[in-house]
Formats: C-alpha cells, structure tokens, sequence
C-alpha cells in the first residue's frame, strides 16, 4: 500500500489554502527565492492581523514560492508588506469586513518594468506570471498568517476575483500622462508602490465620444452607483483606471492628467434627492462627511471623491474605447504609497 504523501493535495486542503495548487516550499527552493533580497531572513516585516503571526523576510519568501514568484520578485513583496500594515490601511478592518473589497497594488518605476509586471492589455486578468504570483503571494499571507479565512477571520459575503489576486503597474509604453507616482512628486527613476482597498472593476466602455466632456460625463457616473461606499463614507478611495485611448482623447483637447483628475473631482457625484431614492442614504452620514452637506437640501451636490486625495488617476490596459472604475472600501481605508528598495 502507497502511503506517501501528495504534496500537491496536502497544501490543496489546508483551509487557509486559496484553491489553487502552490509550489512546495522545499528548503532548496526558499534558498533560492532569498536570493532575491540581500535582507537577513529573520528581519521582522510585520505582523498580519487579525491572528498577528509575524512575517519575517524568510516567511514572505516562503508565501512568494508557493504562490510561483520569482525571487526577483520579492523586494516588491517586501515593499509592499510594510505598506499594508500602516495603520491608516486598515488592514485589520479589511480582514474582517462583510465587504469583498481587496488590495490592490499599483507598482510605479524601472524594477517594475525589469521584473515583467503588466499594464498594458489585459492587466487585470490571466497571463502574466509577476501581476499574478506577487498579488497571490500578498493573499496568501493575508490568509495564512493572518487568519483571514472565509467564515473563519473574514466575513466577507462574497468576496471577489481581486482576492485571489490584485497587482498591476501602468501602460508605461502608451500612457500620454506622469505615472501615479510621479503626480506625487517622486522621480521617475524612483521605484514606488501604491496600495488602495478596492472592489472588483465596473468598466465604461465609450467607443462614441471624442469630446473630453462627453467622454468624462459617462465615466463620472459610472463613479456615483448609489450602493457604492465613494457617496456615502465620510471619505473613499477610488482607482480609475483610464485606458490609453480614453486619456489620450483628453490630452489632444488639452487636459493634462491634473485636469481630468481635477475634473472628475468637481463633476462625479449626486443630489441630495437623488441619494434619498435608496442605496446607503441615511440622513446621520450625511452629516458625518467630511464635506458640508444639507441633508435637507435636495438640490445640494454630494461628490463621490470628498478629498481629491482618495482618486487614484492611472492610465493602464491596452489600446480600446474602455476606462475601470475601482470604488473603494467604507471611510475606514486611506491609500498608502512609498518606495521600495531592490
């Protein structure tokens, strides 16, 4: 009788496992990953809530193999960690919500360019080996060490694709505008990481406008669906995704990415009255915004961005008539971003 053990099941029925096969962490294989980073492996990253196990260089590499990393892969792991555990990320709150929100990570810069990472047709979706693996990697963690098990630590209802993975970089080729990073005042040469809490995309797919104002009119409301948290919480995050064409059609009118950005700040949002309909209206967070609004006014103008910080403008994907639109986590999440060493 075989006894030996399947090591491809043994992984596949932990419960902390995301449903896919992982690559076994023999201790040859997380050798090799280390040699990814000149860090010491018992360098203390973190501890990932809510169950707080400490991740250490030699865990995150070990969370980076199973996913299918390379080690050149790993100082963007070893960036990003830290970020997500800032305490206005909420990576504890997100842990545990009802929500399906997840972290999404906007990569800036040369390593990103080095290592593969994708921006450009399909970026969001299967095929590219650096988008997938890190972003599974960062899941696997949030599963394992932190305890983030559906119905277990996590009661999200319904989750989302973005929880198997979330990690992308700009159409650096095509994009007509700064990257994100550099709208913040880094240098293009610096290697950045963004990370917003985010649902899954809704898409604006507009192949008829190449008017600047019709063509924003339509994604501002796909930025303002009335069940969506950017109307309701005091403050959101939103990632808008523009594809190349879409921002380019802005530039040869002569709106630079500050101007679309500040656009879609002023103009996305809803009356008074129109919330009132349904969604997440209730008069008290109304109240609790961090703008001024009437709740008693039905003419007032609620936005969806309450602080032109939390929308988050890229250009990414390939070359078609679409832009995605990520609405964001509650009030309880704030962006974090900072760079990362390789």
């Amino acid at each position: 009788m075989n006894t030996a053990v399947d090591e491809f099941e043994f992984f596949l029925e932990k419960e902390w496992s995301d449903g896919l096969p992982v690559v076994t962490p023999t201790e040859e294989r997380i050798a090799r990953m280390l040699q990814g980073t000149r860090r010491d492996p018992d360098e203390v990253i973190g501890r990932i809530p809510p169950a707080l196990e400490t991740a250490t260089v030699r865990t995150v590499a070990i969370h980076a193999l199973m996913a299918g990393c390379k080690p050149e892969y790993l100082p963007v792991l070893l960036g990003g960690i830290p970020l997500m555990l800032r305490d206005e990320f909420n990576l504890n709150g997100v842990q545990g919500t009802m929500h399906g929100v997840a972290p999404l990570m906007i990569v800036n810069g040369p390593y990103a360019r080095k290592i593969g990472l994708h921006g450009g047709n399909g970026c969001f979706g299967p095929g590219f080996r650096a988008n997938a693996s890190i972003g599974r990697a960062v899941r696997l963690m949030l599963t394992n060490l932190g305890g983030a098990v559906p119905g277990v630590g996590s009661s999200t209802i319904f989750a989302s694709p973005l929880r198997y993975t979330a990690c992308i970089t700009e159409n650096a080729e095509h994009s007509p505008w700064e990257s994100l990073a550099e709208s913040r005042g880094y240098a293009s040469a610096d290697n950045v990481i963004t990370c917003v809490m985010v649902e899954s995309p809704r898409l604006c797919f507009d192949d008829t406008n190449r008017d600047p104002q019709r063509l924003l009119t339509g994604i501002a409301d796909s930025m303002v669906a009335m069940g969506s948290w950017n109307m309701h919480a005091p403050r959101s995050n939103m990632v808008l995704a523009m594809g190349p064409e879409h921002a380019l059609i802005c530039l040869d009118a002569g709106m630079k990415r500050a101007d679309v950005h500040r656009w879609l700040c002023e103009h996305a949002g809803r009356k008074v009255r129109d919330l009132k309909g349904g969604g997440n209206w209730r008069r008290e967070r109304a109240l609790a915004l961090a703008i001024n609004v009437d709740p008693d006014d039905d003419d007032c103008f609620v936005p969806a961005i309450k602080d032109p910080r939390d929308l988050h403008l890229i250009s990414a994907g390939g070359w078609g008539p679409c832009t995605a639109i990520f609405h964001g986590w509650a009030g309880a999440s704030l962006a974090v971003h900072g760079s990362y060493a390789v």
